[in-house]
């Protein structure tokens, strides 16, 4: 994985605060800064080459997301991830996953079938291939455009509130992943059921996709001792 916390790259049209928080987000969510770890604003702020105080505003934003904890006299750390949150976060997005894929089963069109074909066929690609970042960016590609497929806005605003949780999951599932072929075989599960416009069984793929993800993360977390 490469290093996300090196010296950032200023941006011309963000705000310093806003690239050192979407630095450190990514690197939280992407698991380069693990669960528990402690955040020191002075050697944040020395790795990736500015002052302490977009690092301290970064932090405590983070906090306000749930991704940082302040414990009393120890300071900001990386919030910890329990089986609960997993169950939590895993049982609302089979249910919204579920809903999302079985409409995109109804409404989805031919252009945005050929679209997920061919993601689907990259997806493939990189997991059989273990590379876990390619495997991660089609992953997430392939899964919204059956979002943007189900063309109901107010369930892709509730989806979108929660992505950075799902993605954090996402990241611990594939680095972990056991099965590749098993996992292959749920996409083109799901993909079968839209392209076959049967929603009640797109529902059941989706939803069991998520409940074999839930599992492999659940089991990551308890040979962490968390």
């Amino acid at each position: 994985m490469a290093d996300k916390l090196s010296k950032v790259k200023l941006n011309d049209y963000k705000p310093l605060r806003e690239v050192i928080f979407n630095t450190l987000k990514e690197a939280i969510i992407t698991g380069e800064l693990k669960p528990g770890e402690r955040l020191m604003e002075v050697q944040l702020a020395e790795k990736m080459g500015v002052s302490r105080t977009p690092v301290r505003e970064a932090i405590r934003k983070l906090e306000l997301e749930g991704l940082v904890t302040m414990i009393p006299r120890k300071g900001a750390h990386v919030g910890e991830i329990s089986v609960k949150d997993i169950m939590d976060v895993l049982e609302v997005r089979a249910s919204l996953d579920g809903l999302a894929t079985s409409l995109a089963a109804e409404r989805i069109t031919e252009s945005e079938l050929k679209d997920l074909k061919h993601v689907l066929t990259q997806f493939t690609s990189y997991v059989e291939k273990e590379n876990i970042q390619g495997s991660i960016k089609k992953d997430v590609e392939f899964h919204d455009i059956i979002y943007r497929a189900c063309r109901n806005e107010k369930l892709l605003q509730i989806i979108g509130n929660l992505q950075e949780q799902f993605h954090r999951f996402r990241v611990m599932f594939l680095k972990d992943l056991k099965s590749p072929k098993e996992l292959i075989q749920e996409h083109v599960d799901i993909y079968d059921a839209i392209l076959s416009k049967d929603p009640e069984r797109a529902r059941k793929a989706a939803q069991q996709h998520i409940k074999n993800q839930e599992t492999t993360v659940i089991n990551t977390i308890k040979k962490m001792g968390k």
